[in-house]
């Protein structure tokens, strides 16, 4: 089997694997208890948390663990909108947001809350002069994704960044597909949050990050015990969290080889789909581009049909992200980059990962021609 879906998710490093295993068996105590047993675990994910805050230059306080992105970024824009409650308040998003972004602002219009979702360029890059023209006296948060989880474009985050601070606006960014792949400081980007989730970068599902700069005031997500500050209740997930910590450190130290590896496992794939299938279009920017991702559209073939028959060929890539996938509908990104509905649906994302290796591509190219022309050849 070739997994190329990486962006969907990671297979768990194997150093990672043998760092958490103690804590699922001997380590197994509960983090808030105050034997040995459990001071051990406090200690692991004191030690997690300072591995998170070194790699994206934060400080380990300004961490807290959830139990992935989607509730992290749930988190930042509910409490955020229940700061202003009873005031106007306006938050500015992007139309090509994951879901759980997306769709926390759709709650939040039910409440009276105005949001206005930034239409992208045809590259999938959102305009800075679109942003700022969005910023209404009353504009309280911005959230706008590091780099896209569909077509792996990176956004000028670091420009919107002082662009907001200028005028004292709360800036979240989903750091989801971008943390462990592609260098990020907080303080560099002038972020306010910023998400991110361990699967996404060789750790264990049912992780999350969330920073949140000194000095900024949430409410909990879940009362109860004093776990995480008192922020989020409930036993913590120790191996989960370690997990995190020793993956982000080990992604951090390998993020230079693999970029360039990645990237040009990517051009490699491109240049030789390309070849074979010359009316394939690649879908999203070509250079601030995620160095392992890429999507790909093959006009009047079904973008689902060749996923399948990659599938039995032992091929893994998706339609779109991993969290709408079952749904008979065209990906909302590609519709956002001016696509028609049915050129949305001609598109396959190919992800490559930590454990994919460059005699993978041949193969890659081989079976998406052989399906592609399958299809064709039928129709």
């Amino acid at each position: 089997m070739i997994y190329a879906d990486n962006a969907a998710t990671t297979r768990i490093s194997d150093s990672v694997f043998e760092k958490m295993l103690p804590f699922l068996r001997e380590q197994y105590g509960n983090a808030s208890s105050q034997y040995a047993l459990g001071v051990k675990a406090k200690r692991a994910v004191e030690q997690a948390r300072r591995q998170v805050a070194v790699a994206i230059g934060a400080d380990a306080t300004e961490i807290t663990f959830t139990s992935g992105g989607s509730e992290a970024n749930n988190w930042v824009i509910r409490c955020v909108a229940k700061t202003y409650h009873g005031r106007p308040m306006h938050i500015i998003t992007s139309e090509i947001e994951h879901h759980s972004v997306l769709n926390a602002c759709h709650a939040l219009e039910q409440t009276d809350i105005e949001v206005t979702y930034l239409p992208v360029n045809a590259t999938g890059v959102v305009e800075v002069t679109r942003l700022e023209e969005a910023i209404k006296p009353y504009t309280k948060l911005v959230s706008i994704m590091l780099a896209n989880n569909e077509i792996g474009t990176v956004q000028p985050i670091e420009e919107i960044g002082r662009l907001l601070k200028s005028k004292g606006i709360l800036f979240h960014t989903d750091a989801v597909q971008a943390v462990g792949h592609i260098p990020v400081d907080v303080s560099r980007l002038g972020v306010d949050f910023l998400t991110a989730s361990a699967h996404k970068f060789n750790g264990a599902k049912g992780t999350g990050i969330l920073y949140k700069r000194s000095g900024i005031d949430i409410s909990p997500l879940v009362y109860g015990g004093e776990q995480e500050r008192g922020l989020r209740a409930g036993t913590e997930n120790v191996a989960g969290i370690v997990s995190a910590g020793f993956a982000i450190e080990e992604s951090m130290g390998m993020m230079a080889d693999e970029s360039e590896r990645l990237s040009e496992m990517v051009k490699a794939t491109v240049e030789g789909i390309k070849e074979k299938i010359p009316s394939v279009r690649v879908n999203g920017d070509s250079t601030y581009r995620l160095p392992g991702t890429v999507n790909l559209g093959f006009d009047g073939v079904s973008g689902e049909a060749l996923m399948h028959l990659l599938d039995l060929k032992g091929v893994c890539v998706s339609t779109s992200s991993a969290c709408t996938s079952g749904k008979d509908e065209p990906s909302h990104v590609l519709l956002a980059l001016g696509l028609s509905e049915q050129q949305a649906k001609s598109a396959i994302r190919i992800s490559y990962g930590r454990y994919n290796i460059s005699d993978e591509v041949g193969k890659v190219i081989s079976a998406v021609y052989e399906v592609y022309s399958k299809i064709v050849g039928t129709s």
